[in-house]
């Protein structure tokens, strides 16, 4: 019964991380083929992160005083495939603004609660955290591929088709998943908000967003630079394949690296990797080139997510395991794609993406120097 539940959640977590894929993968050329410029796009995909700013703590903290990440995950995708119904009628700037927000409000705790279901799943059922999370990053990587391939071929302003049927999919199997039984001691919103005066936990998430920065603009601009650079939809799917099945190996490899050094040590050597990896993207000449650098995505992307997780699960206490799981994810993830985003989409308007590359390789850098003093002063995390 133990392993059949961890199978359930591990499929979950496919169809939950491949919703959200086509979303990020693909929604900026989809806004871009509706004719919208550079900043409109960065402003639709700012929307998103925002509304994940508000919505991921509050249904984090739902999870923790209700005991039960479950239920907040099932109606969390209810909203999703309803978002996404109404959502095929809408086609003015204004109406996608609105949308987006909407969207995110209830699509961005479908892969931050599955996280931390999984984090609580792991320890509970002593499994490796890295082995269960990694079928998002699988999900993240098959979709990517194979959705490039049927949006080349449908014609990209038919995106909410397979976006809506991975959120229906996600939705029977997210039934069948067994929750995880919270502490007993009661969470008050009083208790959530003391996260914020946990003076390590805020001073670590300072540093990592401007790492996080980074990556999230590459997220949002990755399928317009290689549209720019000549290539097809379907060479965004490829690039997102490579990028993510490199993550899935190192998640699934994590037995054997993680125990070497400390988590914060990884998190740092992932900010070095990001720096290289950004700069050797801004030197991009042909979408080909882009392809063997997205090996890459797995020692950044790959070792700072999973090290960065349990730093923060180490700093929060039991009864707020969600709501700082939730918050994690929100400044890596919201805060960071809504600086990214709109910081991008000007960038891209003044110069050009490889320029922003650059920029955003200076960034990386800038939270990896902090990282290190951090590390200096909190030899304990």
């Amino acid at each position: 019964m133990a392993n059949r539940s961890i199978y359930r959640l591990m499929a979950y977590l496919f169809f939950a991380h491949s919703t959200i894929t086509i979303i990020n993968g693909y929604f900026p050329v989809f806004f871009k083929s509706q004719g919208l410029t550079g900043a409109q796009v960065g402003l639709l995909m700012a929307i998103g992160p925002g509304a994940s700013i508000i919505a991921q703590p509050m249904w984090g903290y739902l999870s923790d005083k209700y005991k039960s990440i479950k239920k907040m995950i099932l109606l969390a995708i209810v909203g999703v495939c309803l978002t996404a119904l109404t959502f095929m009628f809408v086609n003015s700037y204004i109406g996608y603004l609105v949308m987006m927000f909407i969207l995110f409000f209830f699509v961005s705790p479908t892969t931050a609660l599955g996280d931390s279901l999984a984090q609580k799943t792991s320890v509970q059922q002593k499994v490796n955290f890295g082995r269960i999370r990694l079928w998002g990053s699988l999900g993240f990587a098959i979709t990517s591929l194979v959705v490039g391939y049927v949006l080349t071929w449908i014609g990209v302003e038919k995106i909410l088709y397979p976006m809506l049927l991975m959120a229906l999919i996600g939705l029977v199997v997210a039934f069948s998943i067994k929750d995880v039984p919270g502490a007993n001691k009661p969470v008050t919103v009083l208790d959530a908000l003391k996260l914020t005066t946990n003076s390590s936990l805020m001073l670590f998430l300072l540093f990592v967003i401007f790492i996080s920065i980074a990556h999230r603009t590459n997220d949002i601009y990755l399928g317009l630079y290689i549209v720019e650079l000549g290539g097809v939809e379907a060479m965004i799917g490829w690039a997102w394949f490579i990028g993510v099945t490199a993550e899935a190996l190192v998640f699934a490899t994590t037995t054997y690296w993680y125990k070497k050094w400390s988590p914060l040590s990884f998190v740092i050597l992932a900010g070095v990797f990001y720096v290289c990896r950004w700069i050797l993207m801004g030197f991009a000449w042909s979408p080909w080139f882009i392809l063997p650098i997205q090996i890459s995505h797995g020692l950044t992307f790959g070792v700072f997510y999973i090290a960065a997780f349990q730093i923060v699960n180490k700093l929060t206490p039991e009864h707020l395991q969600a709501t700082g799981h939730v918050l994690f994810i929100t400044v890596i993830f919201g805060v960071a794609g809504i600086i990214g985003s709109l910081f991008g989409g000007y960038i891209i308007e003044l110069t050009s993406i490889s320029t922003l590359y650059f920029i955003i390789g200076g960034s990386a850098l800038l939270g990896t120097v902090g990282l290190l003093f951090f590390q200096k002063s909190r030899p304990e995390v």
